[in-house]
């Protein structure tokens, strides 16, 4: 059955439809990743806020405590220097903790720069490619025994269709991060041992910090807020999309 794109852009969910649920959002503390933590948190989960600013962490888990959710978990990470052993120590954690995971949202992401390929900083290439592309394999690769615990697992990456001119690394690590939803979606489909439904979600441009200081001059409801978007989110983390993988779904199409 073909998606009702226009349904899924315009979620509402019914109430608590994450209840019980244990959900990984990196990237929580800013933009998409806070917005998106709050109202997960908002229809019964339990959320791990991974972030590099603790400050930030601490105002959404605070935020989070006001609205009366479950009890967030602050994780702080910086995916610039994090190591191998750094997921691990973070998954032998949550094993502790909760001994399991439901979800896992690959939220985090930095551009860099917007330069021309052959002016392409060296270092900067290195610190965009391991945020974007290194760090969320990573992360999911250590991930996946405790996402195979759970009953309807699921992997969102927040995708971005941008390989044009002078997306440079960033573009690149995007286009990387696709082919890791596909190969994923495909060892991890209905038929294997260990389900996992896995799907990409662009949102398209909206008003972040990051946002603005790529696009300083553009006027501040020129594109939507975070919490604008989050709908589409919540689908796919949600149980109404039961059997649902391997799509990359376009929020805003006109606009990527």
């Amino acid at each position: 059955m073909p998606l009702d794109e226009n349904a899924i852009r315009q979620y509402k969910p019914r109430h608590k439809i994450l209840d019980g649920r244990i959900i990984l959002i990196t990237g929580a503390g800013d933009g998409i990743g806070r917005a998106l933590s709050i109202a997960c948190a908002q229809q019964g989960a339990t959320i791990i806020l991974l972030g590099k600013t603790i400050k930030k962490l601490e105002a959404v888990y605070d935020e989070i405590e006001s609205q009366a959710g479950p009890t967030p978990a602050i994780y702080p990470m910086n995916l610039e220097g994090a190591q191998p052993q750094d997921y691990a120590d973070l998954v032998d954690n949550i094993e502790g903790e909760f001994g399991r995971l439901d979800g896992l949202v690959n939220n985090a992401g930095w551009i860099g720069a917007l330069t021309p390929f052959k002016h392409y900083d060296l270092e900067l290439w290195a610190k965009v490619l391991t945020v974007n592309l290194h760090a969320p394999f990573l992360l999911t690769r250590a991930c996946l025994p405790l996402l195979e615990l759970g009953d309807d697992p699921t992997i969102i990456f927040s995708t971005h269709h941008c390989q044009r001119a002078y997306w440079g690394g960033y573009g690149i690590a995007k286009a990387g991060q696709k082919g890791m939803l596909d190969i994923l979606s495909a060892e991890y489909d209905s038929e294997s041992n260990y389900p996992i439904r896995v799907n990409g979600i662009d949102t398209g441009p909206v008003i972040t910090r990051e946002r603005r200081a790529h696009y300083p001059g553009e006027p501040l409801d020129a594109h939507p807020l975070p919490e604008e978007v989050v709908g589409p989110y919540l689908f796919f983390l949600g149980p109404e999309s039961l059997g649902i993988s391997g799509v990359d779904f376009e929020v805003q199409p006109e606009r990527l």
